[in-house]
């Protein structure tokens, strides 16, 4: 029974991600977090757009309670709005971005190297992003656009490498849009940083050193000489 019960909250919460990946697209929808509290059901939200997300009087905001309400039987949805510091930084934020480019009759590739100047302004390490689908002609093919380092393998891949697809549907078909993004002040664990050698104090080349330096310096010290 409780395993029934853990599978249903995980299915509700894809579904109510997914009603809000749509519902504030307009918004920059970045993420979710969905927890379930003794007095309703807390929501963060994160995204590009804040204001956007509250409206007038927190107008939307509230609208945007009874929804999740209503559609999805949250009891007493508190929801709460983090503002994206970078966009630029988040895959699922520049996937979409381009797709609507896309939608809106913008070249494919001008979208990708566009955003992908962007993503490097922002200062990521690496990123790389994938455009697949019938993109000129019938017959599906893929093309990647990338720079810098990215991790294909291994830990740092999973730890630090985040990634985002998004799909949209145009005319000739569906096209699908992966981005991977290798954010900065991440330290890898094949990054060396060479320390420069120091001798200890009191070894014998710095004593020898200091003595030359002593024998060297000229006397400024006043004699007294007796007359006879």
């Amino acid at each position: 029974m409780l395993k029934k019960s853990y599978v249903q909250e995980a299915k509700k919460k894809v579904l109510v991600e997914e009603f809000l990946k749509e519902y504030l697209k307009s918004a920059g929808y970045s993420s979710m977090k969905m927890v379930e509290t003794p007095i309703g059901t807390s929501i963060t939200l994160v995204v590009g757009r804040p204001g956007q997300v509250i409206g007038p009087g927190g107008k939307n905001i509230r609208e945007l309670s009874e929804i999740l309400s209503q559609r999805f039987g949250l009891k007493n949805p508190q929801i709460s709005v983090v503002e994206l510091k970078d966009p630029f930084l988040d895959p699922y934020v520049v996937a979409t971005r381009i797709g609507e480019a896309i939608e809106r009759g913008i070249k494919y590739r001008r979208a990708v190297r566009l955003f992908l100047r962007r993503i490097q302004a922002a200062g990521a390490i690496g990123a790389e992003i994938k455009v697949q689908g019938k993109l000129t002609t019938e017959r599906s093919r893929f093309e990647k656009y990338r720079f810098g380092y990215l991790p294909a393998a291994g830990d740092p891949k999973d730890k630090f490498v985040r990634v985002a697809t998004v799909s949209i549907l145009v005319p000739q078909g569906l096209i699908g849009i992966k981005v991977k993004i290798l954010p900065p002040g991440i330290k890898l664990p094949d990054q060396v940083e060479v320390i420069e050698p120091q001798s200890p104090e009191g070894t014998p080349e710095q004593e020898s050193l200091q003595t030359s330096q002593q024998e060297t310096k000229p006397e400024t010290g006043e004699t007294n000489e007796s007359k006879s």
